[in-house]
């Protein structure tokens, strides 16, 4: 969505109007996940797609309609349809395609609140009434301090809430009403605790999946000696104890702690334990894990608390390397971030 952002822009200021096409329902292996939005111009330009090509015709056809003004529509494509098979949806899936006229064509607060979370990576949530009946109903609920902070009833923002937190786009039915909420997240923040070849290894897949990474290591000669082929956003010569309390350690926190002395790898857990933390890895081998878990008893912690540690962590695909044991973290990571795991 981020990418759209200057497009988006010039479109609404040029005031050529617009339809968004958002994939709220999937059944089987539908080629794009929920969530996914597509932007349609009047000329029928495209920004983004919901199908990888498959349907993409049908709804810009019925695009037209929204675009010049009309009620959202609900579009569905699936293995028994046969306007899904004549378009190429052949992959044993089904989606469900809700198609609207973008709302920050006539609500420039809309736009710029929306236009402001992405470009300033602040988390929002944009929650639509599925109805196709005017006017449309949409409420917007931004992120500050953690917390969803404005808009809407009681619970059409605990349930925005409950989707932010569970990182994933959402139909709900509240009461009689179909309500979806759009999660536009925060970039992932990735805390690696000490620096060092596999750390560095880390830090490069990071970058490339567009997590924000940040590196603390108290040890001024691994600090300021590491090589990064690509640098960190931030590294700190410093006690993770100085440094998380500044960060919002939440559910789209993910962090490795690999420092591999217990004064620093410890702080940081203690910390990453007590928090909302997505995921908690710790590189070690199988006997430094069993001291580490002793000690973590020892300081108070349940065995149910340390069963999010993921140790040794990583995928077992028998790393030898740095850059392969980098590749098994991140794969869990990912499989995490997926919640495939």
């Amino acid at each position: 969505m981020r990418e759209y952002i200057s497009e988006l822009e010039r479109w609404l200021e040029e005031g050529k109007p617009l339809s968004v096409a958002t994939v709220i329902h999937t059944w089987g292996s539908a080629p794009r996940p929920v969530g996914t939005v597509m932007f349609i111009g009047k000329a029928l330009e495209m920004l983004g797609s919901v199908s990888g090509g498959c349907v993409e015709s049908s709804v810009l056809r019925a695009s037209e309609e929204t675009t010049a003004g009309a009620a959202g529509k609900m579009l569905r494509f699936g293995v028994s349809d046969d306007d899904a098979w004549s378009v190429g949806l052949t992959c044993g899936g089904t989606i469900e395609i809700w198609l609207e006229k973008f709302p920050g064509c006539d609500d420039s607060h809309f736009w710029h609140t929306l236009r402001n979370c992405l470009a300033n990576n602040r988390s929002c949530v944009w929650a639509t009434k599925i109805s196709e009946e005017k006017p449309a109903h949409h409420i917007f609920l931004t992120d500050d301090s953690r917390q969803i902070d404005s808009g809407g009833s009681e619970e059409i923002r605990s349930n925005a809430l409950r989707a932010w937190r569970e990182r994933k786009s959402q139909s709900v039915e509240i009461g009689d009403e179909r309500w979806f909420f759009r999660v536009f997240p925060r970039k992932l923040q990735l805390f690696i605790i000490g620096a060092a070849h596999a750390s560095a290894e880390l830090v490069h897949l990071a970058h490339y999946f567009d997590f924000e990474t940040i590196v603390i290591d108290p040890r001024a000669a691994f600090a300021r000696n590491t090589y990064f082929p690509t640098p960190p956003i931030h590294i700190f010569e410093d006690y993770p104890a100085e440094i998380l309390p500044n960060y919002p350690l939440d559910e789209y926190t993910f962090a490795v702690v690999m420092a591999h002395d217990p004064k620093i790898d410890d702080q940081a857990l203690h910390l990453f334990l007590r928090s909302r933390a997505a995921y908690i890895g710790a590189l070690s081998s199988k006997a430094s894990n069993e001291r580490r878990r002793t000690r973590l008893l020892e300081a108070g912690f349940s065995e149910e608390e340390l069963s999010r540690i993921h140790a040794p962590v990583g995928l077992p695909i028998k790393s030898r390397t740095a850059k392969e044991i980098a590749l098994s973290i991140m794969a869990q990571i990912i499989a995490v971030k997926n919640q495939y795991l």
